[in-house]
């Protein structure tokens, strides 16, 4: 009976981690989203995920950018930096060859008294691993500056309600 309480505690926890949504609040560094004070009007924005689709971390990260202006009482932020992080990692595994020995242990009885002896059994094994696993992660980093009332002109300029708005239903579909 524990081995399947056991196996079931261990499926309900990977499910749960399966199941968290991209865009999330991280915690202790993890995966989601995180930001920094810089000044009264200048936030750092950091949004880190499993994969490597850039074009949804940076969206996930403008999304933030735009919560964190609304938040604090401002209408619109300008980027005034931006970056891009992938990490990947190719695993590789190579051909693996096991060895393991047992005992086999036979019991012969007469009619007087018993006798148990014990045989070795030697067990081989290989494999061949084909192809590989390939982890990666990503971060989006934001520097960004808000700001009230009109807008500056530019590309790196945005209103942050428009932002939510267009953005919001991306977490929605997850």
């Amino acid at each position: 009976m524990s081995k399947w309480f056991t196996l079931m505690v261990v499926m309900v926890g990977l499910t749960a981690c399966a199941s968290q949504p991209d865009y999330r609040e991280a915690k202790r560094g993890g995966y989601g989203y995180s930001e920094s004070k810089l000044s009264d009007s200048q936030y750092r924005i950091h949004f880190k995920a499993r994969g490597s689709d850039k074009s949804r971390a940076m969206d996930y990260a403008m999304l933030r950018a735009a919560e964190v202006t609304l938040e604090n009482g401002y209408d619109w932020f300008v980027v005034t930096d931006r970056e891009t992080l992938v990490d990947k990692e190719t695993v590789q595994s190579s051909p693996q060859v096991g060895f393991s020995q047992r005992y086999t242990q036979v019991r012969e009885c007469g009619l007087v008294t018993c006798r148990t002896t014990s045989y070795p059994s030697t067990q081989f094994s290989t494999g061949i691993f084909v192809g590989g696993s390939e982890k990666s992660e990503i971060e989006s980093i934001l520097s960004i500056e808000t700001g009230k009332g009109t807008r500056p002109d530019g590309g790196s300029s945005f209103d942050a309600r428009d932002v939510q708005e267009n953005l919001a239903p991306l977490v929605e579909e997850e």
